[in-house]
């Protein structure tokens, strides 16, 4: 579906007007997911994180979770990055994150405490080029899911070399030491995290594109097929804020 923000000139000097030609959608059908995993495979190469492989895909048995969305970030209908994201609560915690970071994250959990864990956030390398601005307009969407889903939490799972940026632009704070993460043996993760309620309203200020309706919202994480495990954690019945635009912290890359 097509953005729901206004553009921001002064956020995105060389990106207001690409804003106007993106288009977010729900992977699900299995061509789409075939063009995901495609991609994926040709950033990771490019970056020097994965070793050539025949079937030239990359993909996880995390894809078809039940508390996962995978994100394509369309400009001009062609695909250009993408991200997945998975909404982790005491009854569904589901993700590669809850692995290399159980201990921190399950006693959380157990509380009742909702994160938004974004992942696999890839962009095509061509793309890349052309369109620099793309990592702010696809984090965005981790934004809009903490708003949808009243998350505590922003997760970034993120190799080592790119805490300065969440640090600066999300305001996320590093939990833990770096540690091995599967599918990269050259390259170790961290645990970044943003307290939303806390730092929701500065970001906004600063980066106004994060702003969505809550028709966005809704036409963003409706499955066309609905999943076994709910979708909404029972959290949202009691909402902070639901007519204030949305925000999120941070994105794994």
């Amino acid at each position: 579906m097509k953005s729901g923000a206004e553009p921001s000139a002064a956020l995105l000097p060389r990106g207001a007007a690409l804003f106007d030609r993106i288009d977010y959608r729900l992977i699900e059908t299995p061509e789409d997911k075939d063009n995901l995993y495609l991609m994926r495979y040709r950033a990771y190469l490019q970056a020097g994180l994965i070793p050539p492989s025949e079937s030239q895909r990359v993909t996880d048995r995390f894809d078809d979770a039940p508390n996962v969305w995978n994100f394509g970030v369309y400009v001009d209908d062609e695909l250009c990055s993408s991200v997945r994201i998975h909404v982790l609560t005491a009854e569904c915690r589901m993700s590669y994150t809850t692995e290399v970071f159980g201990d921190v994250l399950h006693p959380r959990l157990d509380r009742g405490e909702v994160f938004v864990d974004p992942c696999r956030f890839v962009a095509d390398p061509e793309m890349q080029q052309r369109f620099p601005e793309l990592p702010y307009l696809t984090v965005r969407l981790p934004f809009v899911a903490c708003e949808h889903f009243n998350a505590d939490v922003g997760l970034s799972m993120v190799r080592t070399d790119h805490q300065a940026f969440y640090r600066r632009v999300f305001l996320s704070e590093t939990l833990t030491e770096p540690r091995s993460f599967p599918g990269w043996p050259t390259k170790k993760a961290v645990l970044m995290a943003s307290d939303y309620p806390k730092v929701r309203e500065k970001i906004l200020t600063r980066f106004p594109i994060m702003r969505s309706s809550a028709f966005e919202r809704r036409m963003l994480f409706t499955r066309s097929i609905p999943r076994q495990a709910a979708t909404r954690p029972a959290l949202l019945t009691t909402p902070r804020n639901r007519d204030v635009a949305a925000l999120a912290v941070g994105s794994a890359y």
